[in-house]
Formats: structure tokens, sequence, C-alpha cells
């Protein structure tokens, strides 16, 4: 799965945070729940007596429950700093592996044979999963990136397990308009933008592209395989899907990132008014603070010693703790 960088019974739970014994630390235990034609499998990181649990849900391509992905060079495992800092103000957290993918492997045979709807429905199952396993009524779901419109998606329809979304780094403008920025402001892909906008083009209409004889990255951006879930994806229209969303939405952008720009978060919460906007100047795509280079900024996706942006955690344990 090669893209841009970018409600089931639980089969294993942990015991409910709060019967951990006191003083104890937070508990890490190994969760499932029932994928397509096996498990997905996810971390827990339960603190004792938890005030609230988030579910995780990771970007685009072959990212980890850590937030890491291994093709693409990106070691700066945010997911798993987040779910520590989270836990560390009495929240729990569950990360998850999506289907097809690391420990969910198993669960289709084909990675790239998925939709949006497909993990939104394993995001309402895992929200219902880390409920139950923290004994609390609902859950968060936080979406990174791509998996912010997966966040936006899970709550199409009435989904009474989750308590409100946590959107960071979501894209807030159709993905076509998002990728093509993202390829105009690298002067290297000078030379493949005129093939690579008219492959987003025809996908856009639902047509698949041939891409033989093309540049090479665009062979690898649009390779056949992943045509299917480029359509699907492109499909997709944030600021109409949160314009829907009822449940409390808090969504996040850093001002450094790459990708996603502060214009998506706040065309976000122009169609949700009632979201709450925190903007962290100094942050990256994976949610740390770098300086104003572009070598700087590439090189924090290679760092996990490099902590988050300090404003993170605070701002989504005061959310949750404020919306509950």
């Amino acid at each position: 799965m090669m893209r841009f960088l970018s409600a089931a019974a639980l089969l294993i739970a942990a015991p409910a945070a709060a019967q951990a014994p006191a003083g104890a630390g937070p508990a890490e235990t190994v969760l499932t729940v029932p994928g397509p034609r096996a498990p997905l499998a996810g971390t827990l990181l339960a603190p004792p007596g938890a005030a609230a649990v988030v579910v995780i849900i990771p970007g685009s391509g072959p990212t980890d429950r850590d937030g890491n992905n291994p093709p693409g060079g990106i070691r700066a495992q945010p997911y798993k700093l987040l779910a520590e800092g989270l836990a560390a103000r009495g929240i729990a957290s569950v990360r998850i592996d999506k289907r097809g993918l690391f420990g969910s492997a198993a669960a289709i045979p084909d990675p790239n044979a998925v939709t949006i709807a497909d993990y939104a429905a394993d995001a309402r199952a895992w929200a219902g999963a880390a409920a139950r396993a923290t004994g609390r009524k609902c859950a968060w779901i936080a979406g990174h990136s791509e998996g912010g419109l997966v966040a936006l998606a899970a709550m199409a329809s009435p989904a009474p397990e989750i308590c409100g979304l946590i959107l960071l780094a979501t894209p807030g403008r159709r993905m076509g308009l998002v990728i093509r920025d993202q390829l105009r402001a690298n002067p290297a892909n000078a030379l493949l933008l005129p093939q690579a906008e008219a492959a987003l083009t025809k996908l856009e209409a639902g047509q698949r592209v041939d891409v033989e004889g093309q540049h090479p990255a665009v062979q690898q951006l649009f390779n056949p395989a992943l045509q299917g879930y480029w359509i699907n994806l492109l499909a997709q229209d944030p600021a109409a899907e949160i314009a829907r969303v009822t449940a409390p939405v808090l969504i996040v952008q850093g001002g450094r990132d790459l990708q996603v720009s502060e214009g998506d978060a706040r065309a976000l919460a122009a169609a949700q008014p009632a979201a709450r906007l925190v903007l962290l100047p100094q942050a990256n795509h994976v949610l740390k603070p770098v300086g104003p280079t572009r070598d700087s900024n590439i090189a924090a996706y290679r760092d996990p010693a490099l902590p988050l942006d300090p404003a993170l955690v605070p701002a989504i344990a005061d959310f949750v703790r404020q919306a509950r």
C-alpha cells in the first residue's frame, strides 16, 4: 500500500482501567475487534480510572499504530507519543493498525481493496471496544490526516459509541485540491505535474488511468492497484461531512504542516461553527514543533525522540474532559 505521504464485539480486552490497583501506572494491553476475515489489532493504554478514552485513526498508506510509515521512512511515532501524553493526563487511548496492515494484516487479503466507508465501520467498532474496555459510555475518535476523513465518515450514520471527533491535520477540501497543492509546493515535481494533474482529473471523474510510460513517480503514486481507492478517496467532501456532525468536534492544525494547510482547518471550522479550532503555529504534519526550513521539517518525520508540540496533548485532554 503506497499512497501519498502523507460495531463488533470485543474479542480481547484489558480489565476496565478503574479496576487497576491504586498507584498503578498506565496498563498497555492488546485489543482486537472482528475484521472481515480475521481480527483487527490495536493497543490500549489505560491509566487507572481513565476519565475518557480516545481511538487514534492512522493517516494514509502503510502507517502503523504508532504513527510510523516504514516504506515512507517515517519513524516519528506521533501516535505512541500522543497515547503516552494522554495517559499522563488520565485519558486512555487505543491506537490501531488498519485492516490489511501490520497486526491487522490477515483481516483482508488485499490491503488496497478498501474504501473510506470500510475504515469508518472499523472506527465505529473500535469506539465500542474502547468504551467497553475502559468502562466508558463512548469513545472519542481522533483521526490524523486521511484518518480525519475516516473519523468524519464514521459519523455519517448514528454512532452512539462515539463521543465526538478530534481532527488532527485533516484536509478541509476535496483531496484532489490538497494533492495538487502538495505536488506544486515542491519545485522538483515540475516535470511530472502535467501528467499527475491529468491523472487526478480523470480519477476525480471516477475513471481509471493508464500510467504506463509516464513519469516513474506518477506510476508509483497512481499505481493501478491503488486507483480504486483513489477514486473513492477523491470523492470525499470533508466540509460537507463535518457540517452534518452534531457531536463535539476539535480541529487541530499545525502552522508548518507541508501536507495540510491552515486553510483546510479553517474551512472545516467554517463548515461547522460549533467546532473548536486550535492552531499550533510551529507544528508540522507529524505534530512536532519544527523550524521554518523544509529540511528541519522533513527531519522531524524521522525523529522519534523529538517530542510532540507541547500544546497538543493539553488541547486534546482539556477538550475531552470539558465536552464529556
